[in-house]
């Protein structure tokens, strides 16, 4: 049934077809910022804010996201406190927060073992220990609803949903999706790109 899944859903070389577009939602419809108050959301997920970044297990998953065809930024910053004056942030001409990150410890919990640096996509999980963060925290953290029919106000059946692990089309609980060290997640809503993204960047 998988093979039959991903058969269905790709043509040749990664090329996404057979869905229609999304119509943008009253409230809720993409872009989604980084939310201005993150501690409350990284202890939502489960996760303990940090002083400092802690880099003994240091691993890199990457996210994509496409709305009827058309890559959505997934904001730098999330996971990170940047009210807090050891935190660094760069904002773009328009005033859009580009970078973020720690210029020394901070003075109280400011950071996530999970969070994001800048605007590639790119997911940091950084703990003491290997511990796995899943996809679904990541969502917590980004105050984005995510579930097995729904991302942001987008749900299904109204609004076809397709979620990618590795080039795969993902079928189970989208929010257990272990955010493995070089995993590409790919989620498409709507019209698919003309490719979907199959392995991490590099």
């Amino acid at each position: 049934m998988r093979a039959l899944a991903v058969l269905a859903a790709f043509g040749l070389a990664g090329i996404a077809i057979g869905a229609g577009p999304a119509p943008k939602p009253a409230r809720g419809a993409a872009p989604w910022p980084a939310p201005k108050k993150p501690l409350p959301l990284i202890r939502a997920a489960g996760l303990k804010p940090g002083r400092k970044e802690t880099l003994i297990h240091h691993v890199h998953a990457h996210l994509d996201v496409f709305v009827n065809g058309r890559p959505v930024i997934v904001p730098a910053g999330i996971g990170i406190d940047l009210n807090n004056p050891a935190v660094q942030a760069d904002t773009g001409p328009n005033g859009i927060v580009i970078g973020a990150g720690l210029t020394q410890e901070c003075d109280a919990p400011c950071i996530s073992p999970l969070h994001t640096h800048d605007l590639s996509g790119l997911l940091h999980t950084e703990t003491k220990t290997p511990s796995p963060n899943q996809l679904g925290q990541f969502f917590t953290q980004w105050a984005v609803r995510l579930t097995s029919k729904c991302v942001g106000a987008y749900c299904k059946p109204a609004v076809p949903i397709t979620i990618y692990v590795d080039g795969k089309v993902e079928t189970g609980d989208p929010t257990q999706i272990e955010l493995a060290n070089l995993r590409e997640i790919a989620i498409v809503i709507g019209t698919p790109p003309a490719t979907i993204p199959m392995e991490f960047p590099r």
